[in-house]
């Protein structure tokens, strides 16, 4: 135990000696601080005001002192002096450290400088605080301090707070907006038998009772599309998603996100329900379109850009699908593995290594080669090519969109194909998911978009941990 928290149990021994108990009072009809600061009328001085908050500055002179407090909604000064609240309650303000959080009641006035400011009739400790704030509340500083102390985090730097209200605000919008396109909400299983919707690694839990392994889930799809085939005709779920695999500034091994369907659409329904979706929220945000990130702009205004797979690759590459000698080379050139590798992955490889960084403004990828989308009905224009979108932000795929395969027979085949070159990758045949569409699955169009990328976007932040409010970080 430091010095200052050695100090700070003394000064919580005193308030105890007074007969005051600084920990758990409830402390009624709260006023939010930007709801006093908004109540402000310069020619009355009887509006009366109770608020609560955290201490973030402190200032005793003599026989009075000035504190500002903090909520979640903003900053507001009390006045407290010595004449107004008595002996024994300034005497208590002298016990006050930074952080602690109090009651007060008072009116409001402004000061000769301006300022807003409660004068205190009454205030009440409400909780002491036994550490010191960071920095004189100049904010918490150290990156990998913040991501694990987030409570400090939060309080400290104003614009954490900020970020994650704007998250909670972006999922109310996405909410409303589905509903008013009459989808409901679902919930699907978290543990699953089988890992499927997605190729990646899952992580791997085991139930005693039944003695079985499962698998958190990797991605919502097939028991999302069981209800459609149980009727349900417009479904989304938002809820998390794990991924056994690497952690980086745009991915989280634990992550939020959104997947829909919709029956009787196609992936053109999706990409103009994805645009009005996060067109509208661009435009609740920021009031227009053009929003900042990082060092760059980008112009959300639609509409967006649609291309295919093969013409951004031949724009940035400079070479063909039809060309696979020319992939070859190219992927040689790039140091990307050609042995054993098929032209549809070499085709990827090289559009992941040389077009997706040039994606800044929005952009719809349309037909990718279908044997990388098995999940997904095939361009009637060419069946080497499957009716998939990714929409692309920033440089970062944010969403992911087919035309659902519904096909039984052609679906079996797919998976068995798919497991006979994912040899790495755990998994197996849904059998269970194969009976569903065999009794039948209408057209459909699917979407999913990746929460907390759409997030980092939104709010400018170039990392997924500033969206995430407690990231995995490795235990010290």
């Amino acid at each position: 135990m430091d010095k200052f928290e050695q100090e700070r149990l003394d000064k919580l021994q005193k308030i105890r000696e007074m007969g005051i108990e600084p920990y758990g009072k409830r402390y009624d009809n709260t006023q939010s601080i930007k709801s006093i600061l908004d109540s402000f009328v310069p020619e009355r001085t009887d509006i009366k005001v109770r608020a609560a908050g955290r201490i973030s500055t402190l200032r005793p002179h003599g026989k009075t002192a000035f504190l500002d407090i903090k909520d979640w909604t903003g900053k507001i000064q009390i006045y407290i002096k010595l004449d107004k609240v008595g002996p024994e309650k300034f005497e208590l303000s002298k016990l006050l450290d930074l952080g602690d959080i109090v009651g007060v009641d008072g009116v409001l006035f402004k000061t000769r400088t301006g300022e807003i400011t409660i004068y205190a009739d009454e205030f009440t400790v409400l909780t002491k605080s036994l550490l010191t704030p960071p920095e004189k509340w100049h904010g918490l500083k150290d990156v990998e301090l913040r991501h694990r102390q987030r409570y400090v985090d939060l309080f400290s730097n104003t614009e954490v707070m900020d970020t994650f209200l704007k998250r909670i605000k972006i999922l109310k919008h996405i909410r409303r907006f589905l509903d008013d396109r009459c989808f409901v909400e679902v919930e699907t299983p978290m543990m699953q038998s089988i890992p499927g919707g997605a190729v990646a690694r899952p992580f791997i839990t085991h139930h005693n009772a039944l003695d079985i392994d499962l698998y958190l889930r990797i991605a919502p799809e097939l028991y999302l599309k069981r209800l459609l085939v149980g009727g349900m005709e417009r479904i989304y779920e938002i809820n998390r998603n794990f991924r056994n695999e690497g952690i980086s500034t745009r991915h989280n091994p634990e992550f939020t996100m959104m997947e829909l369907y919709q029956a009787y659409s196609d992936y053109n329904g999706m990409m103009e329900l994805t645009e009005s979706l996060a067109t509208s929220l661009v435009k609740e945000l920021y009031g227009g379109y053009e929003i900042p990130f990082g060092e760059r702009k980008i112009d959300m205004t639609p509409p967006w850009r649609r291309a295919t797979f093969c013409e951004l690759l031949k724009e940035h590459s400079g070479v063909s699908y039809e060309d696979e000698a020319g992939l070859v080379r190219k992927s040689k050139e790039l140091g990307l593995e050609t042995k054993g590798v098929d032209r549809d992955n070499m085709a990827n490889n090289i559009f992941e290594q040389l077009v997706e960084q040039t994606l800044n403004n929005p952009t719809f990828v349309l037909d990718y080669p279908t044997s990388i989308c098995p999940l997904t009905k095939t361009c009637e224009y060419d069946p080497r090519f499957a009716q998939r979108f990714e929409l692309y932000i920033a440089s970062m795929e944010v969403a992911n969109s087919y035309s659902e395969l519904n096909d039984a027979p052609e679906q079996d085949k797919r998976f068995r194909e798919q497991l006979g070159t994912e040899a790495d990758i755990v998994g197996k045949v849904d059998e269970d998911f194969l009976t569903a569409l065999k009794y039948g699955m209408p057209p459909a169009g699917g979407l999913g978009i990746g929460i907390d990328r759409l997030i980092m976007i939104l709010t400018n932040n170039v990392s997924i941990r500033e969206v995430i409010l407690f990231p995995l970080l490795k235990p010290k």
